[in-house]
């Protein structure tokens, strides 16, 4: 199984066949934004700036570990068209804190359902915010738009927030790619590369624009 190389995980999947990704382990996962819309904020002195959108996904991804009692969070990170974060699942299917081994209900628990739960409640919360700013306004360019960390005190409209907002509608708010991106995390090493490679991706994406 090869580790991960920054150079393949974006072009295709490297999910093992008939691997049971509901496997006590460590996993790196990639979303991506479709058409990797720069849709969740922007990079600035080489650090992310969330605008509101960014905010729930950050949000909804912290409570992915709050919902699921068999996971934990590591690094992650919300970058503009696309996120990064390690998960470790703790304990395997069938398997629950008490160590005791118990028969296996469904497949809620894997890989591929904690992602589709978060895309799906990143998806509602982006929704429910854009028509509760129409409600509000009843003008899409006189919509309010929320500051960090404060989704209920408008401030003044943001000329790049709605043109999110207009992209994510024409999307129909389908606003993540429709496959993701893992790979097992086998070791120590692997751990810290793929950890510094989250950290310092906004200083990455900000060298990669220079040098554009």
């Amino acid at each position: 199984m090869k580790i991960y190389n920054p150079n393949l995980h974006h072009r295709r999947s490297i999910r093992l066949k008939r691997y049971d990704y509901s496997q006590a382990g460590l996993y790196f996962i990639t979303l991506c934004l479709q058409n990797r819309n720069l849709i969740f904020g922007h990079i600035e002195n080489a650090e992310m700036k969330l605008n509101p959108f960014g905010e729930i996904a950050f949000k909804e991804w912290q409570n992915t570990a709050e919902i699921r009692d068999n996971i934990r969070l590591h690094e992650f990170i919300i970058m503009p068209d696309h996120m990064h974060g390690i998960i470790e699942i703790i304990f395997s299917k069938g398997q629950e804190n008490d160590g005791a081994i118990h028969p296996f209900q469904s497949p809620s628990q894997t890989i591929g359902s904690i992602i589709r739960g978060f895309k799906i409640s990143t998806i509602k919360k982006i929704k429910d915010l854009i028509l509760s700013i129409d409600e509000r306004t009843g003008e899409l360019q006189f919509a309010p738009i929320l500051p960090q960390n404060d989704f209920s005190a408008p401030i003044l409209p943001q000329k790049d927030l709605l043109i999110h907002i207009e992209k994510i509608k024409s999307l129909n708010y389908k606003i993540w790619q429709r496959n993701y991106y893992e790979s097992i995390i086998h070791n120590d090493q692997a751990y810290h590369k793929i950890s510094n490679y989250i950290i310092n991706n906004p200083l990455k994406w900000a060298e990669n624009k220079l040098k554009g």
